[in-house]
């Protein structure tokens, strides 16, 4: 199964391979602590943090905990989800 990283209107293909994924995310969270070099940024520790939740269930439900609260704790799916509302995809 492909995992896929959203994030707005781009998204980005994972692959395949566990230890793969594990290590680009590992990369980025210590790149990321360079952030103050050129070319790299702080941005890639949040990003490493969303591609190791796909593999480690702890930082999946620090990733589920930030999503609801920036929703403002409503437990309702994203728009693209629901069904019926006219807002959504048909199913």
């Amino acid at each position: 199964m492909a995992r896929t990283i959203r994030i707005g209107s781009w998204s980005y293909d994972l692959p395949d391979y566990a230890p793969a994924r594990m290590a680009i995310g590992v990369l980025l969270i210590i790149f990321g602590f360079l952030g103050f070099l050129p070319i790299l940024g702080f941005w890639m520790v949040p990003l490493g943090l969303v591609v190791l939740s796909y593999d480690i269930p702890r930082v999946r439900l620090w990733r589920q905990n930030f999503k609801t609260w920036w929703r403002g704790g409503k437990s309702e799916p994203p728009p693209e989800l629901r069904k019926g509302d006219g807002t959504g995809p048909q199913a």
